[in-house]
């Protein structure tokens, strides 16, 4: 369960939201500190991209996608896997997808 000032928020046994649609920038601050990570523009980017992507197609982008999401249009270029598992140091499934209140993936790609 996490705690926002404006309610509390289901998780899973592993603090993943149960519900996608509960998720909102203080559900995400409140998550990230849970993973001991201070959200910076570089993670808003990742979590922006990935919520519009789960807004789109109903399901949590694959980190491929968000690899190429840094790489085109963040302008990491070749760099963009390195960046994102320095933006997101436990891994994508772990951190990023946890904190931009995806459920957690069954099994599939990390990058």
């Amino acid at each position: 369960m996490i705690t926002t000032e404006s309610a509390q928020i289901p998780t899973d046994d592993e603090g993943y939201l149960i519900d996608p649609a509960d998720w909102d920038e203080s559900v995400a601050l409140k998550l990230a500190e849970a993973e001991q990570l201070t959200l910076e523009e570089g993670h808003w980017r990742v979590i922006r991209f990935m919520r519009g992507y789960y807004a789109e197609h109903r399901i949590a982008a694959d980190a491929r996608f968000v690899i190429r999401h840094l790489a085109k249009e963040g302008g990491e270029g070749r760099d963009a896997k390195r960046v994102l598992f320095r933006l997101f140091p436990y891994g994508y499934v772990k951190q990023a997808c946890k904190i931009a209140g995806m459920k957690r993936p069954r099994a599939w790609s990390t990058g």
